[in-house]
């Protein structure tokens, strides 16, 4: 069994699954979509990924603000959550994501993936392996 790692945006969601010992998490992809509200195949491809790589968990990003306070993002989030465990019929763990863009954005850098372009195609990615890394770290 694995647990699958969100990083949910308006447009993409970075997909990251964990080893199957639940130790280190790897990117996969990320999911593209044409609009915010167009949620249809995002959905049908996590319900895929989930069945490929036996996910018995989810743990979703949860964009809380610097102050802890809930914005706009993350009540869409919520809502993602909701629909998720409707779909998968998984459980869906929130999970604070703050910084972890910033700590993709250094990691790209570092990695000499600077243009705009190329950082766009796997930021959400990265971002996602944060996201599950920290959740696996706090299990051990």
């Amino acid at each position: 069994m694995r647990i699958l790692g969100l990083d949910y945006g308006s447009r993409t969601v970075g997909v990251a699954v964990s080893d199957g010992l639940m130790i280190t998490a790897q990117g996969l992809e990320t999911i593209e979509r044409k609009k915010e509200n167009q949620l249809r195949r995002t959905l049908a491809r996590i319900e895929t990924i989930c069945k490929e790589y036996e996910v018995n968990k989810i743990v979703l990003g949860f964009p809380k603000n610097m102050d802890n306070s809930i914005g706009e993002q993350a009540e869409r989030v919520t809502q993602f959550k909701e629909t998720l465990e409707r779909r998968t019929g998984l459980e869906v763990v929130l999970w604070d994501e703050r910084l972890t863009t910033v700590s993709a954005k250094r990691v790209l850098n570092e990695s000499n993936i600077r243009g705009r372009e190329e950082q766009k195609k796997v930021i959400d990615k990265i971002a996602a392996v944060f996201i599950l890394q920290g959740y696996l770290d706090s299990c051990r």
